[in-house]
């Protein structure tokens, strides 16, 4: 009888001289489980897909084909009748179950993803159409203020007699800017005045 795949793995560890705690430095697989590969004891591996990678990572530690490694498993495997290493092929159903089942449309779930979408789309230009007219109604007194300030003409003497009548008080910074105003334009007109 052929030696199993775990004893052949063990017997290219040794004519290796590699020990166990080297392997389980390089392939990070736990010394435990190396010990039940080369005992044949796949009942102490996680199982599945682990423990065909754990048997293909210590034959390539050990310079064993790999390929090889893996058929040798999987026949010893089917020797001993055991099917725990089987992949499930059939796919899992939820357990989960609803009270109702989904009965909707796909056109009504269309017909409200629009709907949805353009409720969001009014409400934004709602408020960019208030955000608009609210930035013009703030502007709109500041301009008016100062079209009555000078009557529609450029200040002058006979403008700041009508703002000294005028009922309403002007702010001081108003004032010192009107004087700058017909300052610099004398001066610019005027050049002898300079």
């Amino acid at each position: 009888m052929a030696a199993s795949i775990g004893e052949q793995l063990r017997l290219a560890r040794e004519e290796r001289g590699i020990g166990l705690r080297e392997i389980c430095d390089q392939t990070r697989i736990s010394v435990h489980y190396l010990e039940a590969i080369e005992a044949n004891d796949y009942k102490r591996l996680p199982g599945g897909v682990f423990n065909r990678s754990f048997i293909k990572a210590y034959a390539k530690c050990v310079g064993y084909d790999e390929r090889e490694a893996i058929e040798g498993y999987t026949r010893y495997l089917r020797e001993h009748g055991d099917t725990s290493d089987d992949v499930n092929t059939t796919p899992m159903h939820s357990k989960v179950y609803t009270d109702t089942p989904a009965t909707r449309s796909p056109l009504l779930t269309v017909f409200l993803a629009i709907l949805i979408l353009a409720v969001l789309t009014a409400a934004a230009l709602a408020a960019l159409y208030w955000f608009q007219k609210r930035a013009e109604n703030r502007a709109a007194p500041k301009d008016e203020h100062h079209a009555s300030m000078y009557n529609g003409r450029s200040p002058t003497t006979d403008n700041l007699k009508l703002l000294a009548t005028n009922q309403e008080v002007l702010p001081i910074h108003d004032y010192i800017r009107h004087f700058r105003r017909t300052d610099l334009r004398r001066r610019t007109s005027n050049p002898r005045s300079l």
